[in-house]
């Protein structure tokens, strides 16, 4: 038994993969700056050990070491692994060698991948096709976010960002992809990729890097500055009548979003138990990319009808006078999708509790926030998450600039640095109906469950 450690295994990934590796007979230690909720748990229930901090007595000589990128040039176990010569590796560099199958699948896109992957992930699982697969997330149906099995297909969460403080590529250019399913390009993580060109172009690296006998599944919402580059057959999917799969009839409401997918003059009625308008073009996606793996229709939408979506995705975390909404959109483009979705179904106000991710609280990412938040009766800017700073680039935005950026498009946002005169606010500001969520991939230092018994 191989001894592997991770370092930062309380990421989402990183503990996907972490217990998928215990699952399979190695032996598995991590270490993170913290640990919480439901990442912990899910480790501590696989009967993994970890431990908080760093302590390279704590990790001994592993045969093999994940870094994450929670680690930093100091970090005391990183420099131990560089002056014992421990092999390590990044995360998607341990998936290139341990998860591509001949069928590599990866699922890409600005803002959709994850639940795509997920929902992807869920079909082929559901009609026993047993697949390799990691996602970055906590599903609510019973399967892990990653496997090992000894199927021929992999089906990859494709992820822009970079992969390791060593290796500034997309994580998606280890993954060999020859299917790809993209949801979305729309310019994202500024930390990374300064300029819009530069974000475009990683995708457009990811569509040239498949075999001339690949296969792109694509959503209409993708600009031709991406697609041109595609050489494989492609499948489109959306609203549009020259789509392959076309989705109409959308019907959104607070347990469901129902909606038809017409292909080669057939329709196929689809359900999804889950809050989010968007969900039909995610799922439309899917349909496509399992039915183009042999999948059939009538198992497409019966896997669907009891796909419980995504722990921290349009997750309902109480519902009666009051329902609070945990959402992972930590941009703008993703916090407008999530907010018109409730707004469609819920006619109390809409108060949004918004903390973007690093990249977004970077100069060039400003204009993304014009008219973001239209969707919302209020926005509420917290304390924000301290973040390093880039060498050479401007201080990230702080609570108080981020919110006065937001009111240049909306009338009523409010930065209130101080968690409890928040939860006040809200508990002072809210009446039978309305919505509270919270958006942004940070955890909210325990406000929101402290709303949810208040």
């Amino acid at each position: 038994m191989k001894h592997i450690h991770f370092i930062g295994i309380c990421g989402v990934a990183m503990s996907a993969l972490a217990i998928a590796c215990h699952k399979k007979g190695w032996k598995v230690t991590g270490s993170d700056k913290g640990f919480y909720p439901p990442v912990s748990t899910h480790l501590k229930q696989a009967g993994i050990a970890y431990y908080p901090g760093w302590h390279p007595e704590k990790m001994g000589t592993p045969d093999l070491v994940v870094v994450g990128n929670v680690a930093g040039s100091k970090n005391p176990e990183w420099l131990t692994i560089k002056e014992k010569n421990i092999p390590y590796m990044s995360y998607p560099e341990f998936i290139k060698k341990h998860m591509i199958k001949d069928t590599s699948v990866v699922c890409a896109g600005t803002y959709g991948k994850t639940t795509s992957t997920t929902l992807l992930s869920w079909i082929l699982t559901y009609a026993k096709k047993d697949p390799n697969y990691m996602f970055g997330g906590i599903a609510s149906n019973n399967i892990d976010a990653a496997k090992l099995s000894e199927s021929n297909i992999s089906i990859l969460e494709g992820d822009e960002y970079k992969t390791a403080r060593w290796d500034m590529s997309p994580k998606f250019t280890h993954y060999s992809p020859t299917h790809v399913l993209l949801t979305s390009v729309e310019w994202d993580h500024a930390d990374i990729y300064p300029r819009e060109v530069n974000y475009i172009d990683a995708f457009k690296g990811l569509l040239t890097s498949m075999p001339p006998s690949g296969f792109l599944v694509l959503s209409q919402k993708v600009r031709e500055a991406v697609t041109s580059v595609a050489h494989t057959d492609t499948w489109i999917y959306g609203r549009g009548d020259d789509a392959h799969f076309i989705y109409k009839n959308v019907v959104p409401s607070k347990t469901n979003i129902a909606f038809d997918i017409v292909h080669e003059g057939k329709t196929y009625h689809i359900e999804i138990p889950m809050l989010g308008e968007y969900m039909a073009d995610n799922a439309t996606g899917c349909f496509a990319m399992a039915y183009r793996l042999g999948i059939a229709p009538e198992t497409i939408i019966s896997a669907m009808k009891e796909f419980k979506g995504l722990k921290r995705r349009s997750e309902k975390r109480q519902e009666g006078d009051i329902t609070i909404i945990d959402d992972i959109a930590h941009s703008p483009a993703k916090a407008t999708a999530m907010l018109s979705s409730i707004k469609k179904v819920y006619d109390g106000k809409v108060i949004a509790i918004f903390e973007p991710n690093t990249g977004n609280r970077q100069k060039e990412s400003a204009p993304q926030y014009d008219d973001a938040f239209l969707h919302a009766d209020e926005v509420i800017i917290p304390r924000l998450t301290n973040v390093k700073k880039a060498v050479g680039k401007p201080e990230p935005f702080n609570g108080e600039t981020l919110a006065n950026i937001i009111k240049k498009t909306h009338d009523n946002v409010l930065h209130i640095s101080d968690d409890e005169a928040l939860i006040h606010h809200l508990e002072k500001n809210t009446t039978k109906g309305d919505v509270i969520v919270f958006l942004g991939s940070h955890s909210f230092r325990g406000m929101i469950e402290e709303l949810c018994v208040s």
